[in-house]
């Protein structure tokens, strides 16, 4: 699904709020962050990842609220965070998004009522069933008589359903954003680590989850492209389960503290960086068919697999292109309640939890 340029969602899902926790449900933990601004710049606050149980959740979907609930109760149990408020994101294919011009001259009051009697041409679900939400972006004729204006709208049920889960884990859900533009906002966290700090650079971010993995191409930092694949960390769990006769809970906890046999690395570990190589060069590629770019400056790792030892020199010499992994932690100071051995391990698949946690400072 190709994006609109936007750093984030708002009005409808936004409200100038007092600080957020972003909480990041995933389709096999959910991840919440707490972050402070200091002097010297942004300070971890809290964090915690707490599993969530198999299939609660479906390739981004909530199919057990209760169970998801739970699971962000004891995320806030661990974080010892007294933050009562949550951002947390819709996946992008759960999200509609149209560029439209309209007359400059509008007041958001006209705008608003505008978009709500226009929306119907670019919604195919009726209008009491979708949360929508605009943001004027730029003017799109020289007079600067139009505005390009992002129409942003998700099925009621997408928002609903997380909403639900939030309320169950004790928290309120006071911003819903897309996770297209959460790992958008949590670039700003990474850009000095990129070629020109990503100026005029084209960027691929290829977060590999559990059960997707999701191709964020940025170019001058402003999201252009996002795309969706089933492909993930499951299948090296999967493999060690089948492999090793173990339950899916220690083959997991394995993959994570080592303790395999010796021939894990050459016949499990290895085979998966191979596809996972691989994943990423497909993705690309059907970047590359439906744009006008023909190659990307850098790639950024982020998601679980993106952990694993050796897997950005691989993708660096298959691809040829640079590539490292996400640290959105870099230059962040950490509150005395956070492990910085725990955080270090849990880093690459943080990004889109820090971007929504970035939401307190907007």
């Amino acid at each position: 699904m190709q994006m609109g340029q936007l750093s984030s969602l708002a009005q409808l899902f936004k409200a100038q709020s007092p600080p957020v926790v972003g909480l990041d449900i995933s389709s096999t933990a959910v991840k919440l962050l707490e972050l402070s601004k200091t002097a010297s710049g942004y300070r971890v606050e809290s964090y915690a990842v707490e599993p969530l149980p198999v299939n609660s959740v479906v390739e981004k979907n909530i199919a057990d609220v209760e169970a998801v609930g739970e699971a962000i109760k004891r995320a806030v149990k661990r974080a010892s965070t007294r933050t009562k408020n949550a951002a947390m994101a819709v996946a992008g294919s759960a999200v509609i998004t149209k560029v439209i011009s309209m007359p400059a001259s509008l007041s958001d009051e006209e705008m608003a009522s505008q978009i709500e009697l226009e929306a119907d041409q670019y919604i195919p679900y009726p209008l009491e069933e979708v949360n929508l939400d605009f943001e004027v972006l730029e003017s799109s004729d020289k007079e600067g008589e139009r505005v390009d204006v992002l129409l942003a709208a998700s099925r009621s049920e997408n928002v609903d359903v997380r909403v639900a889960a939030v309320e169950l884990g004790g928290l309120t859900a006071k911003i819903v954003d897309v996770e297209a533009y959460a790992m958008e906002n949590a670039f700003s966290l990474i850009q000095d680590q990129m070629p020109d700090h990503g100026a005029e650079k084209t960027i691929a971010i290829v977060d590999v989850g559990a059960t997707m993995t999701t191709l964020n191409v940025l170019h001058d930092r402003k999201i252009i492209y996002t795309r969706e694949q089933v492909f993930g960390g499951k299948q090296l769990t999967e493999e060690i389960q089948r492999r090793y006769g173990l339950s899916y809970e220690e083959a997991g906890m394995a993959k994570r503290q080592g303790g395999l046999p010796d021939n894990y690395i050459p016949e499990v570990l290895e085979p998966f960086k191979e596809a996972m190589a691989q994943q990423v060069s497909r993705s690309l590629q059907f970047f590359f068919s439906s744009s006008q770019y023909s190659n990307v400056d850098h790639i950024v790792l982020a998601g679980g697999s993106a952990s694993i030892a050796g897997i950005d020199e691989l993708i660096e010499s298959k691809l040829g292109t640079t590539t490292s992994v996400a640290d959105p932690f870099a230059g962040m100071t950490l509150s005395s309640r956070v492990r910085a051995q725990a955080l270090q391990n849990d880093t690459p698949a943080l990004m889109i939890a820090c971007g929504l946690a970035l939401r307190s400072f907007d």
